[in-house]
């Protein structure tokens, strides 16, 4: 059996790898690991783990990274160190990371280091602040890349990659969202108590580049949101440096019957909110990436996804109070052509076929710079 070890630090990259964890866990070709660490490990994020636990994988390693201020340079040293420890010990096969986290970083790094495939899941994309850096600077250090569209394949190969190393599978979540495994919306409502029958969802992260214009912008935008007199499930921001900035802000909420704040919510649970809202409003990736295939409007603020939502869907605007509120006047309760930019829904079925082969066993270790002629 071959092992595979699964990393995963937040909520938005296991809604990912879930389903890819399911149907290898499945299988008796390999031995399955997962190391949770990040937000998952965290109580302010509602320790997440927890629901890892419930979905009945086996070979949890659970490892605490980081305390509520340390900055990232300190996050990846320690997850490094641990992460290594964690592999040296089981000595995986493969290891498989997601996306442009910190943690990201720190599993390619011990991948390349010590001489593992690693698997990057959705490289090649665009995005903003040093999230840019680091998921391009993961795609130098692992080996093999399933990524979501042909574009991002094309960025991949123009980082020097050879393209028998590129396998375009769309992204794992987008089979979730057209599949029968999301809840219905009185599930959602009774679980998470929540009265609304028209909603928006607020979801908005710490741009790292900005730390100094973070509380005015924060400001901007729930003057706008409060302004508007819609309705708001409002979740938390990531574990980014800044995030205690948008938590102190939000404390305006708090007592206001228009807004439910989650400190975190299964994904599941999230699409059937997603898929029912009048929009999305902030600067998640859900709200360039999911939205499309559900036909939601998304209010796209700031730089954070620059150059990343340009579907007819999405509307960009600056952390301007007034740009904000016009947006959301223009945009709420709107339909759109369903679309389906990153995957068809066949994503894990991909994967799967993919590493259940032989060929992607053979690729090599020793990475070289493929020129484009």
């Amino acid at each position: 059996m071959r092992k595979i070890v699964f990393l995963t630090a937040t909520r938005a990259d296991f809604g990912k790898l879930k389903s890819l964890i399911d149907i290898t866990s499945h299988s008796k070709k390999f031995e399955v690991h997962i190391f949770a660490t990040g937000m998952h490990m965290n109580p302010k994020y509602g320790k997440t783990v927890n629901e890892i636990e419930l979905c009945g994988f086996h070979n949890i390693f659970k490892f605490y990274n980081h305390g509520n201020y340390d900055s990232m340079d300190l996050i990846l040293s320690r997850t490094i160190e641990g992460f290594s420890g964690f592999v040296n010990d089981i000595k995986p096969d493969l290891i498989v990371i997601h996306g442009d986290r910190v943690e990201t970083l720190a599993g390619a790094i011990v991948g390349a280091l010590n001489n593992i495939l690693t698997a990057h899941i959705e490289g090649g994309e665009l995005s903003g602040t040093i999230d840019e850096l680091i998921r391009h600077s993961v795609t130098k250090l692992s080996h093999i890349h399933f990524v979501a569209n042909e574009e991002a394949k094309r960025r991949v190969i123009q980082l020097g990659e050879i393209e028998s190393s590129v396998f375009v599978i769309g992204s794992p979540d987008i089979d979730v969202m057209l599949s029968d495994k999301i809840p219905p919306m009185n599930e959602v409502k009774r679980w998470y108590e929540i009265p609304f029958n028209e909603y928006a969802i607020l979801v908005y992260h710490p741009v790292t580049t900005e730390p100094d214009l973070l509380r005015k912008n924060v400001k901007n935008v729930l003057n706008a949101v409060l302004k508007s007199g819609l309705k708001y499930v409002v979740i938390y921001p990531n574990n980014d440096h800044g995030t205690e900035i948008i938590l102190e802000e939000y404390e305006v909420l708090k007592h206001n019957p228009d807004f439910k704040i989650f400190p975190s919510m299964r994904f599941e649970y999230f699409l059937t909110l997603l898929k029912n809202s009048l929009f999305i409003i902030g600067n998640s990736s859900a709200g360039i990436r999911e939205t499309g295939v559900y036909g939601v409007g998304c209010i796209n603020i700031g730089t954070r996804q620059k150059n990343r939502g340009n579907a007819v869907n999405i509307i960009n605007v600056s952390d301007d109070e007034k740009l904000i509120h016009n947006a959301i006047n223009q945009i709420s309760g709107k339909k759109f052509k369903n679309s389906f930019k990153f995957g068809d829904g066949n994503s894990i079925e991909k994967f799967f076929n993919i590493i259940n082969g032989n060929d992607v066993w053979d690729i090599p270790h020793q990475k070289i710079f493929n020129d484009i002629v």
